[in-house]
């Protein structure tokens, strides 16, 4: 089997696993008034957990390398797991919070900064970090402008969620930095 036609097998079963993972809400619906998803609500949440494999599956398709594989997969959990809480409760306050849309820009940054490194571990060190700064921007901009008022939204709880993301993001630029430096050491080994 050629790497594409393993590569389309793969998309072919992150489909059905994307499926299987939206039967969950399904079936909530018909147990729980509680839960209550719109088509709309399906059709994001399909598209994200899609979109996450599917960048995963793209970006690593031609590497063996294990360590930047983690580190791509924890990178894009950790933006999966931004967006998702973000659209679920909220950062700032209720997820219907204006100001919660600055999260998106920490999104932004990431997809941008990818694009320009090219998806190389080296950079997506520097991409990483700059996410975490972005991150603690947002905190920051969240308490001058006393977002900390709101109910749910104290200066503890902005500053953990905010830091709990930022340490994540961190944790990717370091798993990069490995996956560089062994890159580095694999390079050397085969000139000499």
């Amino acid at each position: 089997m050629t790497k594409d036609q393993n590569f389309y097998q793969s998309i072919r079963k992150l489909a059905l696993v994307t499926g299987c993972i939206l039967l969950i809400p399904l079936i909530a619906m018909q147990l729980n008034d509680e839960v209550d998803w719109s088509l709309f609500d399906f059709i994001f949440a399909g598209t994200l957990i899609f979109g996450t494999g599917f960048t995963y599956k793209f970006i690593t398709r031609k590497t063996i390398d294990i360590a930047y594989r983690v580190a791509v997969g924890f990178a894009l959990f950790t933006g999966f797991f931004l967006i998702w809480t973000n659209l679920a409760v909220g950062i700032i306050g209720s997820e219907n919070n204006s100001i919660n849309m600055i999260y998106f820009g920490v999104i932004a940054v990431g997809i941008i900064g990818a694009l320009i490194v090219r998806f190389q571990s080296k950079g997506m060190v520097s991409v990483l970090f700059l996410m975490a700064a972005a991150m603690a921007l947002a905190a920051a901009i969240a308490l001058f402008s006393g977002m900390h008022q709101l109910p749910g939204s104290s200066v503890i709880e902005i500053l953990g969620v905010n830091g709990f993301f930022m340490t994540l993001f961190i944790i990717a630029a370091l798993l990069f930095r490995y996956a560089s430096l062994e890159q580095v050491l694999a390079n050397a080994d085969t000139e000499n």
